[in-house]
Formats: structure tokens, C-alpha cells, sequence
């Protein structure tokens, strides 16, 4: 699985194992026209050999949409067009919140946690997917 936090500047990204069990953040990606964005995204699900890709949907706390839920999901369609493998939408309320505070309990600089929040963020998106989904097979 890789997993993909869609910013308007940078898109955070993280790939687990094939086990599902372990999950790692991968270097950001810059975010630039959509053709450069899709050979990204295929080239790590390629290399990850992924069977799904997961993008992480940016609801407001209450669970209202936003300008970046509809983005996501404007995104999410794109994908689920131009991928082989299922686009799943995970709810990311508080990923970079919660990323920041992982890096910052590690040590990161606050440069350096800036750096690695949206990736950070992926990988944590991706493990509540990975866990939502073991919960609901129980």
C-alpha cells in the first residue's frame, strides 16, 4: 500500500510492507503539474509493488468538508482513472498535528520536522487505514 497526504505545495508520502504490519515515510513530493504528480505516484507504487493507493481526506473537526476535501477527492478520481490498483479516501483530521509531535518526541530540529511532517503525516494515515481495516474484518 502507499499512502499520499495531498497538500497544495508539498504531497507527503508513505509505503508499508507487504504484510501490512510496518509502515515508513518516503521523501515528500513537491507538488507541480498533475502529469509529474501521476508519474511520481506511479513510479513509488511500481517500485512498492502496491496494491492500493490510500489519500488522505482533510475534513474539518466536525467532519464538514473543505476546499481540501474536495481537492482530495477531485484527486482520488484522477488516480482511481489513471492507476490499476484501488484509490481509497482515509479521514486525516489531525495527521500533521499528531506527525509533528511523533518527529519532535524523536528529536527533529524544527526544520528538520518540517521537512518530514507531511510524510510523517502519510505514514500515519496509512497506519489508521491499515488499522480501520482490521478492525472492521473482526
Amino acid at each position: 500500500m502507499v499512502a499520499i497526504d495531498p497538500g497544495m505545495k508539498r504531497i507527503g508520502v508513505a509505503v508499508c510492507d507487504e504484510t501490512q504490519s510496518v509502515t515508513r515515510a518516503l521523501p515528500r513530493i513537491e507538488r507541480g503539474s498533475w502529469k509529474k504528480l501521476l508519474i511520481a505516484v506511479k513510479d513509488i507504487v511500481k517500485d512498492s509493488d502496491a496494491v492500493g493507493l490510500v489519500i488522505g481526506l482533510p475534513l474539518e473537526s466536525d467532519g464538514s468538508e473543505s476546499e481540501m476535501s474536495a481537492e482530495a477527492r477531485r484527486m482520488a478520481r484522477s488516480f482511481a482513472l489513471s492507476l490499476s490498483i484501488p484509490v481509497v479516501l482515509q479521514d486525516e483530521r489531525v495527521t500533521s498535528y499528531e506527525a509533528k509531535g511523533r518527529l519532535w518526541a524523536a528529536g527533529a530540529s524544527i526544520g528538520a520536522a518540517r521537512d518530514a511532517v507531511d510524510s510523517e503525516a502519510a505514514s500515519i494515515i496509512l497506519n489508521d487505514f491499515i488499522t480501520d481495516g482490521r478492525r472492521s474484518t473482526r
